[in-house]
């Protein structure tokens, strides 16, 4: 074998090595994505086809005045999330958030249910008065409805 071919094939299997631990990242980052939805892009998404219940998503948007309720079961909190143009109902199971409340804007992350609920695993509340969270900002402007700070 000559200098030239072996080369070739070290570089080649260099190549080969990278290639399937790229596929290996990928694969194991494809598993963690979770993309956010606004509820009038999960309204969107949601006529076109369901949301298969299995896959994770995030909502996020204010919850909805007079909408939060508890179950007979005193953990399972029902409530509604807007972006003031659609609303999604969502269902938590768990401790909430101190600083969550009515009006306010959150972000959940969890799954849809075939009856079109959300089914919360977590829910972020902001963290003082002036803070609210990227992604729900980002859909309330494009949904024309932002009365916070202007850019």
């Amino acid at each position: 074998m000559t200098r030239k071919r072996r080369r070739l094939y070290i570089v080649g299997g260099f190549m080969l090595l990278f290639a399937t631990a790229a596929a290996l990242v990928l694969a194991a980052f494809e598993e963690n994505i979770v993309f956010f939805y606004s509820p009038t892009e999960l309204a969107r998404i949601m006529e076109q086809q369901p949301i298969p219940p299995e896959r994770r998503l995030r909502i996020g948007g204010l919850v909805v005045e007079g909408s939060v309720g508890r179950d007979t079961d005193g953990v399972t909190i029902t409530f509604r999330v807007t972006d003031t143009v659609e609303v999604v109902p969502v269902k938590f199971r768990g401790l909430l958030p101190d600083l969550f409340r009515e009006g306010q804007g959150i972000v959940a992350e969890g799954n849809m249910a075939r009856d079109g609920t959300f089914v919360a695993s977590e829910v972020l509340a902001k963290h003082d008065e002036t803070y609210m969270p990227k992604e729900v900002a980002e859909a309330l402007k494009a949904a024309g409805q932002w009365q916070g700070d202007q850019e």
